[in-house]
């Protein structure tokens, strides 16, 4: 039954519809609101881990299912269980709109996964769409200050501009090869891009991509948003948010030709920017949020390396390095919701003590910052081996020491947190011990393992992704 190739969008529709009802409820209950929102988001997990293998098309190959859509929508799955497992004490939002909450965490989730799979313009827009006004909801949600507010017209009105120009670059594409499916398109690319209409359309829809991504110089919404935005909102954004973009990029620019020397440059630039900018200013920054704002820009230059390779290996690599971000940035944001329960914002400083405090949170954060860094045996310093590795082997061996050079950079301000968790005493005399339930163990065990095992045995991942790579030409 081809209904069966959109079993996740179906699945996510009806819990998204569930949490609705609970919206509209006159008396709001929050404890029953998470165990429903957690009890889905978990079977969401299997549902889309058994839709994996399907393959297929639909709306009139508009709907691209295969192996490459199945395994990001495992990820964006495993994403919003994270984010749902972490709100169990969600203090920055009114509890009044806690199933609200849920509700267009759930919508944003059913966005990006029709995102993954769409392969012609017009659905890759509404998708797009879809999610991103999912996200301008919920930034402004937080109760606080008012900085949450004008984070949220800031991401509102930069991510209206940055639709228009996707918008416009699709209409231009449109208008020179006569389609709108992504495939037809791009066998026309070479001759596209030799037109003026072609190649600033082609430009215009990586602006839109690329915004995103929060590549540099379309990253301007992310350290305001980062900031602004609930923790838990934050967390979302910052892991199911970007496994999201790097895989439209991936789609996008997998169908383009092996030997388009002119996107490949781009790209370099973008890469080379992206790493340089993002570390050098994260170095100065003390609210941990905005830290990992600039971090996930240089991050975003990493990913690019990967995809700019063009071929199956690179594509593998970036995939891996995608899976690989959710993970660490999930278990630093975690302990930032935790550190802080009552919803504010965390600085640096506001760590010290933290192994006295939960001796297995500052172990989590410690390797998660390690992986980020890129310090073996994480899963992080693997993903850029392989990005890396992939880069060198089209001879790209400037850029990799650049990218070395960025990732040693990074080192620095990530043992600063570290060295706040483990080195420095708090201001008060004392502080109480932060109470971590079984549940919470027991994720913070899993990512642990995650951290270290895949790091030292990435084979059987890596071969996944290889074989969801090739499922893009």
């Amino acid at each position: 039954m081809k209904s069966l190739l959109f079993l996740p969008e179906i699945y996510y529709t009806v819990m998204a519809l569930v949490l609705f009802l609970l919206s509209v409820q006159t008396v709001a209950n929050r404890r029953r609101t998470f165990l429903v929102a957690f009890g889905l988001a978990s079977l969401g997990l299997f549902v889309t881990l058994f839709s994996v293998k399907m393959h297929g098309h639909l709306f009139y190959n508009a709907y691209r299912v295969d192996l490459f859509s199945q395994v990001f929508k495992f990820m964006l799955a495993l994403g919003l269980f994270f984010v749902v497992a972490i709100c169990d004490n969600l203090e920055g939002i009114s509890e009044r709109e806690h199933a609200e909450f849920y509700f267009f965490l759930t919508t944003c989730t059913i966005g990006m996964m029709m995102l993954v799979s769409a392969v012609e313009l017009l659905t890759f827009y509404i998708a797009l769409e879809l999610s991103s006004y999912s996200l301008y909801i919920l930034v402004p949600l937080r109760r606080g200050t008012g900085f949450d507010k004008e984070a949220g017209v800031k991401y509102i009105l930069i991510g209206a501009t940055a639709s228009a120009f996707l918008l416009f670059g699709m209409s231009l594409l449109f208008g020179v090869s006569h389609t709108t499916y992504l495939p037809e398109l791009f066998k026309l690319f070479p001759n596209l891009i030799t037109q003026p209409a072609g190649a600033i359309g082609l430009m215009l829809v990586l602006a839109g991509l690329f915004f995103k991504q929060a590549v540099f110089p379309f990253h301007f919404w992310a350290p305001d948003v980062y900031q602004g935005a609930s923790n838990q909102v934050t967390t979302y954004i910052a892991t199911a948010s970007k496994v999201a973009a790097i895989a439209i990029v991936i789609r996008f620019v997998g169908l383009a030709s092996e030997n388009n020397h002119m996107l490949v440059q781009v790209l370099t630039v973008l890469s080379v920017a992206s790493m340089t900018f993002g570390n050098l200013v994260a170095i100065i920054q003390k609210d941990i949020k905005r830290l990992l704002a600039y971090s996930s820009i240089a991050h975003a230059g990493y990913v690019l390396i990967g995809i700019l390779t063009l071929d199956k290996t690179g594509f593998a690599s970036a995939m891996f390095y995608a899976l690989a971000y959710l993970i660490m940035n999930f278990s630093c944001f975690m302990v930032i919701v935790k550190v802080a329960p009552n919803g504010r914002n965390v600085w640096v400083k506001d760590l010290a003590g933290l192994h006295k405090r939960s001796p297995l949170l500052a172990m989590t954060l410690m390797l998660g910052l390690f992986g980020l860094a890129g310090i073996p045996p994480t899963i992080g310093f693997t993903g850029k081996f392989l990005v890396f590795l992939a880069a060198m082997q089209k001879g790209y061996l400037a850029l990799v020491i650049i990218g070395m050079i960025n990732a040693t950079i990074s080192l620095y301000y990530y043992l600063i947190i570290i060295k706040a968790a483990y080195l420095l005493e708090p201001d008060e005399d004392e502080i109480p011990p932060l109470k971590v339930g079984a549940g919470l163990k027991i994720l913070n065990y899993g990512l642990i393992a995650a951290i270290v095992l895949l790091g030292i045995a990435p084979s059987q991942l890596f071969d996944i992704a290889k074989a969801a790579a090739s499922m893009l030409y």
